[in-house]
């Protein structure tokens, strides 16, 4: 349960971030809940407001429902799994490694990735939130500022400045002017900029060998013998003598910048 305390706490400051009712609604939703018994809120001590349980519950439940979306669209996860499925295409092994082999190295490189952040935030805001030293709306706030660092300095200046142009915003004298709304399209479309790039400069190797194989076997006249079957064993040679995998993986960490 601890395990899952820092993620399900970025899901709810990345929400809180980036999704702001008008006013009207937020008027209508307070009526709403105030009609219905178990979902409740109290004015407490120092101005804070205590929530029912099963209001608490619905949060959860409701980050719990995003979370796959922030993961994908909020950490390394999407230039990962790009560029490992632009990889698996050009070595030409069809479904080797299967979808959930991919997306499992995925994860465990975005967790590896994301640690320093995910350390910030539990030492920033986890540990103070259950140590009752600050309250939650307090540590979602700090959560949201450590999430949004790291986004910033992984979004390339172009993708924020279109996004920004398109909102009607900006510009911004810091990070902390950024709002979410322009900041995660900014990013999302950064990364897949960024696995692209990469996914290119994998692929040519490959692709200079499926050449080259198809060159000789134009030359012996054997036209009916399929390239991609000839030159398969040759590029998974290739690959595994330059032990491909510890750089694609070690590449594709150190293109993170941490704050």
């Amino acid at each position: 349960m601890s395990a899952a305390r820092p993620v399900l706490l970025i899901a709810l400051a990345l929400l809180a971030g980036g999704i702001a009712l008008p006013a009207a609604a937020q008027v209508a939703l307070g009526d709403a809940i105030a009609g219905l018994p178990a979902l409740t809120s109290e004015p407490g001590e120092d101005g804070a407001t205590t929530y029912s349980l099963s209001l608490q519950i619905l949060a959860l439940m409701t980050a719990l429902t995003v979370l796959p979306s922030i993961v994908l669209g909020a950490t390394s996860f999407t230039r990962i799994i790009i560029v490992l499925s632009i990889l698996r295409q050009a070595l030409g092994t069809q479904q080797t490694p299967p979808n959930q082999v991919l997306i499992a190295i995925a994860l465990f490189l975005t967790f590896f990735i994301m640690a320093p952040t995910f350390g910030v935030i539990y030492d920033d805001a986890i540990t103070p939130f259950l140590e009752e030293r600050i309250t939650a709306e307090q540590a979602i706030v700090i959560a949201s500022a450590v999430m949004k660092q790291f986004m910033v300095l992984n979004t390339h200046e172009d993708s924020l400045l279109l996004f920004a142009e398109m909102a009607g915003d900006g510009p911004y004298e810091s990070t902390a002017d950024i709002p979410f709304s322009t900041l995660l399209p900014a990013f999302i479309t950064s990364e897949l900029k960024m696995a692209f790039q990469i996914g290119f400069l994998l692929f040519l190797p490959f692709l200079v060998i499926d050449m080259v194989i198809a060159s000789i076997l134009m030359s012996l006249g054997m036209m009916m013998l399929s390239p991609m079957l000839i030159s398969l064993p040759f590029k998974l040679l290739l690959f595994v003598l330059v032990d491909g995998w510890s750089m694609t993986v070690g590449s594709l960490a150190a293109t993170f910048v941490q704050g």
